[in-house]
């Protein structure tokens, strides 16, 4: 280390690694196999006043700043070439009031440390799909979950949260306390600081939950899922589903005629009663001739669980984009099959999100999340491997993502599956809308006017 950096070391707790050091490499990898970018260093962070001294430090230095949480962004946000990386990922502890039904969670927690700790208790707050998805990516650009259809968004059960702002400073935001900056971080991304904790809201979930996954074959085509679609019209307050596109992996979970073949699954969470989740979703589990069918009552932990084992730390390349769709009329269904028979690698997912229900009762402008309105979401989710084949899978996504837009619910997009935000600014403005983003742009211009947190979908300072 040089003296600068030596500095540093002795005003923290936690680490500070340099390309030299043992652990580095291990330090600076991601979820997607495709981000390869080397620090100039890792700062390994135990609490806020670590996370204050590294924001110092970088304003002296005038390095950029990237914030590791899970790790799992799909554009790699977490890492940076020739700049400091906040590492949080050492910060996970979690502590739930029963009695209040809240729970304060370190900003380097991840979901699995969440619901574990909340279902000790038999509560929850809505998280991913993925259990060691960060809890903070996640929540910042909204946040998608099974609990959607009865209590929202993650963002819609956020409380407060500690920030860590581009001065250096530690700050409380809450609706009565720095309220521009909370409204700002509830789907404004990681534009605003580093959030060392967060303070959530819980609800009585589970433990047991209703999980319906019934599994046709894409040959079964668009009858099944116009069903579907029907048949959550008046369900979005109680069911969040969607429909997965995926090719059959060799494994004895399947039956081996079904190997390699192209599926859907119709998956959904209950979000009440598991008996009567089981009585209320059975229909979804008759709409044609079944490959297989995972549906059951298990835990809801479990559920929280059950796509780990399809995103592996490490081991694929991906490219992730979104629409958000203004209807999901039979051309769109018709659209979708056509598009998703030509995926050019079998790991690949696509899939039809519902939404309604909580999620939808929010106003546009309470939170920077946006417009309510869209009633479903379409991602598609390339997943291969070897560098070799990343141009036939960008290539075949963004060809895909652009035939879809014309479905697009006023060319908005989960920030959360971006691509690699090529759209630039143009798809911030589209996603949260005009006045939105210039209320954005202007809360970023008094935070972090010299845009200091830029390795994110970046929302750039009114005046730069």
């Amino acid at each position: 280390m040089n003296t600068i950096e030596e500095e540093l070391s002795a005003q923290i707790e936690g680490n500070v690694l340099t390309p030299e050091s043992a652990g580095y490499d291990a330090a600076r990898a991601v979820w997607n196999a495709m981000i390869d970018r080397r620090p100039l260093l890792i700062v390994q962070c135990l609490n806020s006043q670590d996370v204050a001294a590294t924001l110092s430090f970088a304003n002296r230095t005038d390095y950029p700043v990237s914030i590791r949480g899970g790790a799992h962004n799909v554009a790699g946000h977490a890492v940076c070439d020739e700049g400091v990386m906040i590492d949080l990922s050492y910060m996970r502890s979690v502590s739930v009031d029963p009695g209040e039904r809240t729970a304060q969670v370190a900003g380097g927690a991840t979901w699995g440390d969440v619901d574990g700790a909340s279902q000790a208790h038999g509560l929850a707050t809505p998280g991913g799909l993925i259990s060691d998805t960060g809890v903070a990516g996640l929540t910042l650009s909204g946040g998608i979950g099974w609990l959607r259809s009865r209590f929202g968004l993650c963002i819609d059960n956020l409380l407060s949260v500690e920030i860590v702002t581009a001065d250096g400073e530690i700050r409380r935001a809450s609706e009565r306390q720095n309220a521009d900056l909370f409204w700002a971080v509830r789907g404004g991304g990681g534009n605003y600081g580093v959030i060392t904790e967060f303070e959530f809201r819980l609800h009585p979930i589970g433990p047991e939950v209703m999980f319906c996954a019934p599994i046709y074959a894409l040959e079964c085509g668009a009858e099944p899922i116009r069903l579907w679609r029907d048949f959550l019209a008046d369900k979005s307050d109680r069911i969040a589903s969607l429909v997965e596109f995926s090719t059959v992996a060799k494994s004895d979970d399947f039956p081996r005629e079904s190997w390699g073949k192209q599926v859907y699954t119709m998956a959904a969470v209950y979000a009440g009663d598991a008996e009567e989740g089981e009585r209320v979703m059975q229909p979804l589990r008759e709409l044609a001739p079944l490959v297989t069918d995972f549906s059951g009552r298990i835990e809801y932990s479990e559920v929280q669980k059950l796509f780990d084992e399809l995103m592996p730390f490490g081991q694929y390349r991906c490219y992730w984009k979104s629409h958000y769709l203004g209807e999901l009329s039979d051309q769109a269904i018709d659209d979708i099959l056509e598009g998703v028979k030509t995926v050019p690698s079998p790991n690949s997912l696509s899939s039809i999100w519902n939404f309604g229900g909580a999620t939808a009762q929010v106003p546009a402008d309470a939170t920077a999340f946006g417009d309510r309105s869209m009633p479903w979401m379409y991602s598609i989710d390339s997943v291969w491997e070897g560098a070799q084949n990343d141009a036939a899978n960008i290539g075949w996504t963004r060809d895909f993502w652009g035939r879809m837009r014309r479905h697009s619910h006023h060319g908005r997009v989960y920030l959360n599956f971006p691509g690699q935000g090529e759209e630039g600014d143009k798809l911030l403005q589209d996603t949260f809308g005009v006045d939105n983003f210039q209320r954005l742009r202007q809360i970023k211009e008094k935070y972090d006017p010299h845009n200091r947190f830029r390795f994110n979908q970046n929302i750039r300072p009114l005046n730069s």
